[in-house]
């Protein structure tokens, strides 16, 4: 052994620790850079040379360069961080949606009272034209709280729309920069090192896309990594990207859904299947939350001001001649959607259309739904949307159940054929007040109930006042049945009084009466007149009762005080039974205050899932740093470990330099 093999043992330490403290620096400059993963030289002792004297080292080799990485630890941190950009996107979402149901008087339930309380001073002076005006207010207010909330709504959805094709953009960029990684790793692959940079960037260019969508990775032979989203959509395969749009719904134009873009066509990706990523947050909420809160509304716009605008219908106005109400209110109508893909005539109109009517406003549901023909049964496949089970339904059972028709012309539906039927879902953004007249509004009943001065009796009139369309009947002047009489009877031994109803016909009807009870309108019995009559006192036998046509409607609020009753009945959201009776829905109030307290449950629970999955989310990116990324005090460290390897190197060198100066001189002698 020379002093050659010591200069050799030198200059190997030497470069080894210079390479080691190359990448402590460089692990030192990029402590903060995001997503990089700390590096490491890999050193290995050369094999030793034998010798008569035994084995002799040769020093140390260089073996590569690695970099810090888990791969369960990535994919887990990357999985975490999609849960909690979708549950994040759609609470924030959410908050907006919230402030469109405000408690208080800043809310439409607040507005319809008020609307009622100025009632109450018609019904104290049913001529008094301030008192009329002030309900028209009241009225113009409360449609313009329902309207503005609706177009507040288009509003959230044309957001959502944007937000989807400005994420879908950054995605698309992505996937790009994805595949250029990917080519640029498998270029390299093929020297036996690993390119550890461009690794880190593939992994944080995945880590950025996981927040947008959720993504499952395969590694390849070669080095790149097959990125697939939606159920195992492929959107990077080595250096080729897929692209994803935003297209419209297949009915509604104004909502959004992503495809991916193939040769073989567009491939639709629904929130279901991308599980993951602000997109699938934005989907859920569009598909879901925004749709629920359009028809919730919706569904209060419609029954009350058709609730109001029967009412108005039952009643006598001021003008002259006196007439029945005509509206007050005006909703948007209930419309039915054909998908793109319906079955079109040559110049490209639908074969077959859908229109809808209301024909029960109480029993329409907070709903939209997918029509489909049943061709086994003649009738309809009708779907809740977004994820309801499909019902067999006659046209028949569609209106019993939710209170509207169907009506189906042009030609027949074909199998294919799909409607999405919106009862109310733009009944809020098209309700206004149609009435501007004050003589309009019908505050007289159209029959006035009057007691004999004979009777011995407590009893007087309550109230009395229309409550269906079977008053036209009761006072129709081809067969009129008023005037009417009311007598009655004697005492049942439940303390009921029996009496007898004789109409203008000469037909007459027998029932009995108790307090509390309505006379003239009580199904129960099997009669329905039209009209209600309460009574306060107690009849005695022989009190006599006549009911006649109104002749002063300026005098007569009977039908002021059934708009008062309408502040208490419950008339939204009626449902009817399978054994065909009907569930008592909610009053406007409280409908109201339900579909708050739904908004504001969703908001708590989305505050919950976004608070716990950004948790985490941030758990898993720490136990990913610690394992990956780089550690300054043990950088600090090492840096001074092999500052002093390489001093220690190089004054091996300079000592083997010495001797071999020394042999040089020796040799010169």
């Amino acid at each position: 052994m020379g002093t050659s093999a010591l200069l050799s043992l030198g200059m190997r330490a030497m470069f080894a620790n210079q390479a080691t403290l190359l990448s402590i620096g460089q692990n030192l400059s990029n402590a903060n850079t995001p997503g990089y993963s700390r590096q490491q030289v890999v050193l290995s002792a050369s094999a030793g040379e034998f010798t008569g004297a035994g084995f002799f080292g040769k020093g140390v080799n260089v073996e590569t360069v690695t970099r810090s990485y888990n791969a369960f630890l990535t994919r887990d941190a990357a999985n975490a961080k999609s849960n909690a950009s979708m549950d994040t996107t759609r609470h924030t979402q959410l908050q907006q949606l919230e402030r469109l149901f405000p408690p208080g008087e800043s809310g439409p339930g607040y507005a319809a009272n008020q609307l009622f309380n100025a009632m109450v001073d018609v019904s104290a002076n049913q001529s008094d034209p301030s008192a009329r005006q002030v309900v028209l207010g009241r009225a113009q207010e409360l449609a313009a709280r329902f309207s503005s909330a609706g177009q507040r709504l288009a509003d959230l959805q044309t957001g959502v729309v944007s937000d989807l094709k400005a994420n879908v953009d950054v995605v698309n960029q992505l996937a790009k920069q994805i595949g250029k990684a990917n080519d640029q790793i498998a270029r390299v692959s093929g020297a036996g090192h690993t390119p550890n940079d461009l690794l880190d960037q593939r992994d944080q260019l995945i880590s950025e896309l996981s927040s947008y969508v959720k993504v499952t990775t395969l590694p390849a032979d070669d080095g790149t990594l097959g990125v697939f989203i939606g159920g195992g959509q492929r959107l990077v395969l080595g250096s080729i990207s897929e692209q994803l749009t935003v297209t419209a719904d297949p009915y509604d134009t104004s909502r959004a859904q992503l495809s991916m873009i193939t040769s073989a066509g567009d491939i639709v990706l629904n929130e279901s299947v991308l599980t993951g990523g602000s997109i699938s947050g934005l989907l859920a909420y569009q598909n879901k939350d925004l749709q629920d809160a359009r028809n919730l509304l919706g569904q209060m716009a419609m029954a009350f001001s058709e609730r109001i605008n029967l009412q108005q219908s039952l009643g006598l106005d001021l003008s002259s001649p006196s007439g029945l109400g005509v509206p007050i209110f005006e909703s948007g109508e209930p419309r039915s959607l054909p998908a793109r893909t319906n079955a079109r005539n040559p110049d490209g109109s639908f074969v077959t259309t859908v229109e809808l009517a209301i024909t029960d406003a109480t029993r329409l549901p907070a709903a939209s739904f997918e029509l489909r023909s049943d061709p086994a049964s003649g009738g309809f496949l009708l779907t809740r949307r977004p994820d309801g089970r499909p019902e067999v339904l006659s046209a028949a059972d569609v209106e019993t159940r939710y209170g509207f028709s169907v009506n189906v012309s042009g030609g027949a539906m074909a199998p294919a054929d799909s409607f999405l039927i919106e009862p109310v879902g733009q009944a809020a953004v098209g309700m206004r007040r149609v009435l501007d007249n004050p003589n309009g509004i019908a505050a007289a009943a159209p029959i006035t109930a009057f007691t004999s001065i004979k009777n011995t009796g407590t009893v007087s009139v309550q109230s009395l006042y229309a409550v269906n369309n079977n008053i036209s009947a009761t006072m129709d002047p081809a067969a009129p049945r008023v005037p009417l009489q009311i007598v009655f009877g004697t005492v049942n031994p439940d303390s009921s009084i029996n009496y007898t109803v004789t109409l203008a016909d000469g037909s007459v009807i027998t029932d009995s009466w108790s307090a509390g009870k309505r006379i003239g309108n009580f199904p129960l019995s099997g009669i329905d007149l039209g009209f209600e009559l309460r009574l306060n006192g107690v009849p005695r036998d022989g009190d006599v009762i006549d009911v006649k046509k109104t002749e002063f409607p300026a005098s007569n609020n009977g039908n002021a005080k059934a708009f008062l009753d309408l502040q208490s009945e419950q008339f939204v959201g009626r449902t009817v039974q399978a054994d065909g009776s009907v569930l008592r829905g909610s009053s406007l109030t409280d409908a109201y205050a339900a579909a708050m307290s739904d908004i504001g449950s969703r908001v708590q629970g989305a505050e919950y899932l976004s608070n716990s999955s950004t948790a985490v989310a941030n758990d898993a990116e720490q136990v990913r740093s610690g394992a990956s990324g780089v550690n300054l005090d043990e950088e600090a460290s090492r840096l001074m470990q092999f500052q002093q390897g390489y001093q220690a190197a190089a004054k091996v060198l300079q000592v083997g330099q010495t001797l071999f100066d020394e042999l040089l001189k020796l040799s010169q002698r």
